[in-house]
Order: structure tokens, then C-alpha cells, then sequence
């Protein structure tokens, strides 16, 4: 598994022309290939670029420290020469020539030119001190974009309880090496960073979930209902709607089955009931409400805002309508609203596959568009839905 290191490393030697040709020609095929690969490279160089533009502006303002130094050291008083002249035809012990005060000629240059220039050289200073708080700041803001829990303006979903997790490794780890007795097998497996929930797509392995999930991933495992887990790869992300499309990798996999419900090409009314399915912990869960609002965080058209409760981990999770139709994919929701929670639409994940079918994919995405739940009882809709319901755990 490659680490962040590996990654950088890898772009390192590409940026300057280090690779042998073929790995060269095979690193841009699959920046071309892969949005996350090229997203993480992107990202790579956007941070270069800001490192290196700091570094020009520290030896800048190095320059003029040392310019300023020797500014200073021109302007303090030289040491005095004194020299006495001494007349033969005067008798020691009576009063000789004055004394006279000698300035060598480097230091009288100095002078001119620091008298001449203390206004340039000054601004010069505050202009170097100003570049190098800016760089300060936007390093700041860039760190700050890239830990943010938030990519809308509300907050995303991700586990908070990962934090109690890494102590809780932390203290095994400890404890492995007083005891390895103390520690099981389950307890120091991998069980991955964080999770979220995916819905299956289409008949043949493809998945939809949030982008917010899997950001970041260096591998995936989908989980079902029955335990069962599943390797998967990221084949698509769209960031700006926070929408991913996962496909099983898994060997022997033979799909999913004939999909129960159909994904909604339209929009869903102000006020319709709906309800949603996902792993806020290891069991499914399942949440009701309605739709509140057609629109998302501070008016966004692509989601939706629904008045259902959602707790971390139920993101990507299928928002459905009374019917059974998949409707939208749970993103987030308002930290600072009781139940305000947000979906993106359906209609977008429709689009999204529609372009991408557009673009010639090797195996074109065939979305379900017949629902089959209709008129049945919700507990008979769950029954049916929840094997089409996963959990998608990313490890980093």
C-alpha cells in the first residue's frame, strides 16, 4: 500500500524528469485515467509551489537583513584616528597640532549611500515583511482547507468517535508490548480509519456514496448485510456535489442482482415523505422524515434539505421516497440547526452517469429505471433494500 510519502516521492521524480520513459508514460496515463490520482497529484503541486515561493521570499528577506546590518554598522561612529604632528622647533611638553578625525573612504560611501537610499531600502523591509506574514497566512489557510471536517460549509459526517479509536490502538500497542497475551487477534486488526455507507448503483458492481468518504482512500472494502466484504476502487469523484461511484474488484464477485428500486431522473416535492438507511453503527439503521427544503446549505440547488436526523456514518446513505425510488445520496448536515440535514440529488447522480456513459466507459453504467416497491408496506421495502445497502470502509 502506498503512503502519502510514496505519492509525493513519485511526483517528485516526475516534476523533475527523474523517471525512465516508460514510467513516465505510464504515471501520466493513469493521471489521466484516475481523478483521485490526479486530484492527489494536483494537490501535490499546489503545495510545492507555495513551499518554494516561501523559501524565495525567507532568502529575500534575508538579503535585506544583511543590507540592513551593514546600513547599521556604517552609521555608527567610526573609532577615532588621531594623529599629532610633531614640530621640532617646539619644545616637548607644550601644546602640539590639534588633533585631526579620519574617515576611511569605504565607510564614507556607506554613508552616502545609506543617507540616499533610507527611504527605498525601508519600504523594501516592509514590503518583505508583508510577503513573508502573507505566505505565513496562506500556508495557514491551506492547512486549514486541507483538515477542514467540511467541504459545503456544514459539517460532513465522518466518525468522531475515530479519535476514541486511535487512543483505544494507542493503549493496545502499549499493552502489546508489556503482554502480547493481553491483546487479540481482533483487537489489533486494521478495522480502517472511518466508514461511511454506499448504495449499490447498478446490477454488476458499481456503487454510489458521498466523495467526502472516501477522500483521501488509499483502499476501500465494502461491506454487506451479511458480513461479507468486498474489495473496491474509486472510479469516479465529483467533488463540488460530493458524489462518488465505487466499483467491486473483488475476484468470483457476480454482482448484486436485479436493484429493487429505480434512481429518480427528476425531483422530489417540497413536503413529500421520505426516509433513509445507513451504518451510523454496525447495524443498519433506518430514518424517517420529509423533505423540507429543495434546496441545500445557503441555497444550493443540487441537494435537498430533509428533516431527518443523521449521525455520523450515514453518510452516502440512499435517501428514498414513499415508493421506494432512490432519490438523493446523504451528505451532511448543519452543525448548528437541530435535524437540518442535507441529501445531494438524484437528478445529478443521473447526470453524472449520463456524462460518464457519454465519455465511452468500457462497461456503460446501466441504472436501474423500474422500480420494483411500490405499493408494498415500508417494513417489506426495508426487507428488500437493506442488501442493497453497504458499508464502505476507508482505510488511509
Amino acid at each position: 500500500m502506498q503512503t502519502e510519502a510514496d505519492y509525493y516521492a513519485l511526483f517528485e521524480a516526475l516534476d523533475r524528469g527523474e523517471l525512465p520513459p516508460d514510467a513516465r508514460a505510464s504515471l501520466r496515463a493513469r493521471l489521466a485515467q484516475e481523478p483521485a490520482l490526479a486530484q492527489r497529484y494536483a494537490e501535490f503541486r499546489e503545495l510545492t509551489g507555495t513551499l518554494a515561493a516561501y523559501a524565495g521570499r525567507r532568502r529575500t528577506r534575508q538579503q535585506l537583513r544583511n543590507l540592513h546590518a551593514a546600513m547599521l554598522s556604517a552609521e555608527t561612529p567610526a573609532p577615532l584616528t588621531l594623529t599629532a604632528t610633531v614640530n621640532p622647533n617646539v619644545p616637548l611638553g607644550l601644546p602640539t597640532a590639534a588633533p585631526m578625525l579620519r574617515i576611511s573612504r569605504v565607510e564614507r560611501h556607506l554613508r552616502d549611500f545609506w543617507n540616499g537610499h533610507r527611504a527605498t531600502v525601508g519600504v523594501a523591509a516592509s514590503v518583505a515583511v508583508l510577503a513573508v506574514f502573507s505566505t505565513l497566512l496562506g500556508l495557514q489557510w491551506w492547512k486549514a482547507y486541507r483538515e477542514k471536517p467540511s467541504l459545503y460549509g456544514y459539517t460532513v459526517m465522518r466518525r468522531e468517535v475515530e479519535k476514541l479509536k486511535q487512543n483505544q490502538r494507542a493503549v493496545n500497542r502499549i499493552l502489546k508490548d508489556i503482554d502480547p497475551a493481553i491483546i487479540t487477534p481482533r483487537e489489533t486488526s486494521n478495522q480502517g480509519k472511518f466508514s461511511g455507507t454506499g448504495v449499490a448503483l447498478t446490477a454488476d458492481g458499481y456503487l454510489a456514496t458521498s466523495y467526502h468518504v472516501i477522500q483521501g482512500a488509499d483502499s476501500l472494502v465494502v461491506e454487506g448485510r451479511d458480513k461479507r466484504r468486498y474489495r473496491a476502487e474509486a472510479v469516479y469523484a465529483d467533488r463540488k456535489h460530493d458524489l462518488a461511484i465505487l466499483r467491486i474488484t473483488e475476484a468470483g464477485f457476480t454482482g448484486f442482482g436485479r436493484l429493487p428500486y429505480a434512481v429518480k431522473a427528476g425531483e422530489a416535492d417540497l413536503g413529500e415523505r421520505v426516509y433513509t438507511l445507513g451504518y451510523p453503527r454496525e447495524d443498519v439503521v433506518y430514518g424517517e422524515g420529509a423533505l423540507s427544503a429543495q434546496s441545500g446549505f445557503e441555497g444550493d440547488t443540487a441537494f435537498y434539505q430533509i428533516s431527518i436526523p443523521v449521525n455520523p456514518g450515514n453518510s452516502g446513505g440512499p435517501l428514498l421516497d414513499e415508493r421506494g425510488n432512490l432519490i438523493g445520496i446523504i451528505s451532511g448536515r448543519q452543525a448548528d440547526v437541530q435535524s437540518a440535514a442535507f441529501a445531494t440529488k438524484s437528478s445529478f447522480l443521473v447526470r453524472l452517469v449520463d456524462s460518464l456513459d457519454a465519455a465511452g466507459p468500457a462497461q456503460a453504467y446501466r441504472l436501474p429505471r423500474q422500480g420494483q416497491l411500490a405499493g408494498t408496506s415500508r417494513p417489506r421495502q426495508l426487507k428488500k433494500l437493506r442488501d442493497f445497502v453497504f458499508v464502505v470502509k476507508v482505510y488511509e
